[in-house]
């Protein structure tokens, strides 16, 4: 495998890189074999619900091991195709495998604390800033 899943200094646990990846090439190809329906979902474990991912108009993908463990960054690495973490740019050996929430398609919305120079501060949401009064 190209990948691991080791302790990430970004949140938890996290996916690093075995091997160099160049712009344009699939990181991970996402296993989208666990699917439920939006009414099934809505019996899956709290814990379990921000691994949930739109798959189509009717169902979810339950995200699993190694690409539930990709964590957001707005300096991030990859970008998520088709169910594809792809990469963005150059990622060598060594590197953890980062996405960018706000434009995988999950919807999530939270307070970023990524640390990146150009970190946005809030993702899937509006910032307070750009919220009319």
């Amino acid at each position: 495998m190209d990948i691991e899943v080791r302790l990430s200094k970004t949140h938890g646990f996290g996916v690093f890189a075995l091997r160099d990846f160049k712009p344009g090439e699939v990181v991970i190809a996402w296993n989208t074999s666990v699917r439920l329906s939006h009414e099934q979902a809505e019996y899956v474990a709290d814990a379990e619900k921000v691994y949930l991912h739109p798959y189509d108009a009717h169902s979810y993908v339950l995200v699993q091991p190694p690409e539930r463990y990709v964590n957001h960054s707005c300096a991030h690495n990859t970008e998520v195709i088709d169910f594809c973490d792809i990469a963005v740019r150059q990622i060598s050996i060594g590197e953890e495998i980062l996405s960018n929430y706000e434009t995988d398609g999950a919807g999530l919305s939270f307070m970023c604390n990524c640390g990146s120079l150009h970190c946005r501060g809030a993702i899937g949401a509006k910032k307070t800033s750009e919220i009319s009064p």
